[in-house]
């Protein structure tokens, strides 16, 4: 009996089945897990460039309208591709100096799944960033990223990335 059992200690026949058995399922993880945070880094990186992008579109205007504002969210849509824009909120305001160290909302719009700012609201903002009488053009953006296959981990992973924007052409950029 006891020369059975040495001799069982001593083979190696099988071993590698065993091996792959153990490692084999922490492979297939890592892997998928690979895959969905680098997805997850690329859809994160396209939301900043959104909110780039918005502030930037609006900020080369002197005057704006809400056909031109909805062009530019239809833009936004080719940035975010190939993600699905169904949970993208995008908000653009027009923030003016209220001469107390921060900012009013001068006008303000949203995509249709989102609320835009209140008119006249005080907004604070980074100091500095607003010259005496001056304004900027505020893009916020938010995004749901649904992370697939992943049970234990929660539905959806909220990214967001906010943009000021001084106007290029004006000292403000009006809506009409």
């Amino acid at each position: 009996m006891l020369r059975r059992f040495r001799a069982m200690l001593k083979a190696r026949d099988g071993l590698a089945a065993v091996e792959f058995a153990f490692l084999a399922p922490v492979m297939i993880v890592l892997f998928f897990g690979t895959v969905e945070v680098t997805t997850a880094v690329d859809c994160n990186t396209r939301v900043r460039d959104v909110a780039a992008t918005a502030a930037d579109l609006v900020a080369q205007e002197t005057t704006v309208s809400s056909t031109d504002i909805s062009n530019v969210f239809s833009a936004l849509d080719a940035i975010m591709y190939p993600n699905s824009t169904t949970n993208l909120k995008v908000v653009i305001s027009s923030l003016v100096d209220n001469g107390k160290g921060g900012a009013t909302v001068a006008w303000s719009d949203a995509t249709s799944n989102t609320t835009a700012r209140t008119v006249g609201s005080t907004i604070t903002v980074p100091t500095g960033l607003i010259t005496s009488g001056g304004s900027v053009i505020y893009a916020e953006v938010q995004y749901n990223f649904g992370v697939s296959g992943a049970a234990f981990l929660t539905n959806t992973l909220t990214m967001s990335s906010n943009f000021y924007a001084r106007p290029r052409r004006s000292a403000t950029v009006t809506h009409t």
